[in-house]
């Protein structure tokens, strides 16, 4: 089905200049593909969140997948150089380990080229369903290895954070969104050399204003204590932008999950949409899958199938979370990083507060979601309780539940990554607000919205138009006909000038898996 319609205002309105940031929308409305940067240790779910990430690379501009250590994985110099900090892992539960010569890191570590690897394997099938796929070359030129030698070390260059230095110094416009999935480290490596080059020249202060402007910084916490060290007190201008409230994409997501997501972390989900789906499905960890990314790790017991908790530790496992049914849900801790990134028309990644399927962001420098802080008691019990509190907050919350959503989207890019013909697997609607997608209205003016939804596989079409409660107006608007395409809001008229309302144009699709895809209107209150 299709609705074609044109976007009228009634009263006094004013259209405001949209953002000419390179990641603005187009006049065609198609989002432009947002820089980014992932920086991942070996941790099973930084591995899971790249297959995740691999599949979205139509949505996003690749500038770096690089390998990057972290307090959890160091891969140490070769050399026999011992390493100890105090308060990690290896000092906790109990545990005397270290000095180590390297810590929970394979000999000839690969997950990135293998995720790489499986990607190359799927692009012809995968370009069919999205021509912007980009070639499997371009992705294994983006790899690198960063400052992997030891925890928190910043001493050195590193391919790395060469690489990243580069990416923040040029000249292309729009902004720069470098992830942190493991320790930062190689990013603040990347940054103290660009200090230790112009701090003490003429160009240092300009300089250091675009990287202000230019560099946001997408964190899975401060996993080598170098962000409170050296970057936060170095460069407290930066962007860090961190997310609460959006979906539990973590460890233990099944715990006090709402009903609504619990199916789809099940077992029976997890093989019919992902592990059986293909080279990717193969490299995605679930509970019980014999697989462990370091051979001999103590902390990786995932993977070991039929035991139960206490017979785990006596193997000699260090058990944090309970056990959970073979082949269901393990994690993708980092998700958050990059979901708000996409092209399903939320925008979020205009600005932290507009929110998206990777949360909203919060201001300040809070840590959020679930940590191993040296500080932290790190029982078993403790992680469990931390991890089930994360999740019952995340369920109190009036934000949104994108999960299934979310899921339903990931698995259809499974499938299309092994169905080689467009019409044998189902595609997202495509959803338009006619008219800009900034604008401005008085109070007690009434804003016809029009869309524009129609669906690539002729599909029915659901439509709803909501208010997501992320602007600065604190209340409920009405909307009239909001699951017809053309609806009408009417502005409150104690909305006071700079205030804004966020609307929503949803659209799902009924097809296997069913799709949404969205387009958000921003209103903003004239002042009288």
């Amino acid at each position: 089905m299709k609705h074609n319609v044109t976007l009228v205002c009634l009263g006094c309105l004013l259209y405001l200049v949209m953002a000419t940031f390179s990641w603005a929308q187009h006049p065609s409305g198609k989002q432009a593909r947002p820089r980014i940067v992932i920086t991942a240790d070996p941790e099973l779910d930084d591995n899971n969140s790249l297959i995740r990430f691999l599949l979205y690379s139509s949505d996003l501009d690749i500038e770096g997948l690089i390998y990057a250590s972290s307090q959890f994985h160091w891969t140490g110099d070769g050399k026999g150089t011992k390493w100890f900090v105090p308060g990690r892992e290896y000092n906790r539960f109990g545990l005397n380990l270290c000095p180590c010569e390297s810590w929970r890191w394979a000999k000839d570590e690969h997950f990135i080229h293998d995720a790489v690897d499986a990607y190359t394997k799927v692009y012809s099938n995968l370009k069919v369903h999205n021509s912007n796929y980009p070639l499997p070359a371009e992705l294994k030129s983006k790899i690198r290895y960063g400052n992997i030698e030891f925890d928190g070390d910043i001493s050195k260059d590193s391919p790395g954070s060469d690489l990243i230095k580069s990416l923040i110094l040029d000249d292309k416009p729009g902004q720069l969104f470098i992830t942190a999935w493991g320790g930062h480290s190689t990013i603040a490596r990347a940054l103290k050399s660009i200090q230790d080059q112009y701090e003490f020249t003429t160009q240092w202060e300009v300089i250091k204003k675009k990287i202000a402007r230019k560099v946001v910084l997408l964190p899975s916490g401060d996993q080598d204590d170098t962000y409170a060290t050296y970057i936060k007190p170095n460069w407290p201008d930066i962007e860090y932008r961190q997310f609460r409230a959006g979906p539990n994409y973590g460890y233990g997501a099944q715990l006090n999950a709402k009903p609504e997501n619990a199916p789809f972390v099940t077992a029976s989900w997890m093989k019919e949409n992902v592990s059986d789906r293909g080279p990717f499905g193969s490299l995605y960890r679930v509970w019980g899958d014999g697989k462990q990314m370091a051979k001999g790790d103590i902390m990786d017991y995932f993977g070991v199938a039929g035991h139960t908790s206490e017979e785990l530790k006596k193997m000699g496992y260090v058990v944090w979370m309970p056990v959970q049914a073979k082949g269901s849900w393990l994690g993708e801790g980092d998700n958050h990083t990059f979901m708000n990134m996409l092209g399903n028309g939320l925008r979020a990644y205009e600005s932290s507060s507009y929110g998206g399927w990777g949360g909203r962001g919060i201001g300040g420098r809070e840590s959020v979601g679930f940590s191993f802080g040296a500080s932290q008691d790190t029982s078993a019990s403790a992680m469990a309780t931390s991890l089930s509190t994360a999740n019952s907050r995340s369920r109190e919350s009036d934000y949104p539940n994108f999960f299934p959503q979310a899921q339903r989207d990931f698995a259809a890019r499974l499938k299309w990554s092994v169905t080689p013909k467009y019409a044998d697997a189902n595609h997202e609607p495509v959803v338009r607000i006619e008219g800009p997608l900034t604008i401005m209205a008085s109070a007690g003016n009434k804003v016809r919205l029009n869309g524009a939804i129609s669906d690539p596989d002729k599909n029915a079409v659901s439509i709803n138009w909501w208010q997501f409660q992320v602007g600065s107006y604190p209340n409920k608007v009405t909307i009239s006909n909001p699951t017809s395409a053309q609806a009408e809001v009417l502005i409150p008229q104690d909305a006071v000038g700079g205030q804004t309302i966020h609307l929503i144009l949803e659209a799902t699709d009924n097809g296997t898996p069913a799709l949404t895809t969205y387009q958000r209107l921003i209103i903003t209150i004239r002042n009288k």
